[in-house]
């Protein structure tokens, strides 16, 4: 995790050993949030197997500013639903 700033609404989350697959469907699902500003990803170089995935949020009216944090839990919990629901539908 690299975190621009003390707010900790700007990070880029190193994952390791994943790809386009993952890049792709979770920068989707985290994009869906109305507190997301920026989200995107790269992959490093096609030689290693690990994305930088960075998040920016918004700034909240009445809190501040939302950690980039809870979105990317958020995403990864609704891709994991996604995952299950089609899982399921194909079984």
């Amino acid at each position: 995790v690299q975190a621009d700033g003390t707010d900790g609404s700007c990070v880029t989350f190193v994952l390791h050993d994943e790809d386009h697959t993952l890049g792709n469907s979770l920068r989707y699902m985290v994009m869906k949030n109305p507190d997301v500003e920026f989200c995107g990803y790269c992959i490093t170089h096609p030689s290693e197997s690990k994305i930088n995935f960075r998040i920016q949020s918004r700034a909240l009216l009445s809190q501040g500013t939302l950690p980039a944090v809870e979105p990317f839990r958020k995403g990864l919990s609704d891709l994991m639903g996604v995952c299950q629901h089609v899982l399921s539908t194909f079984e």
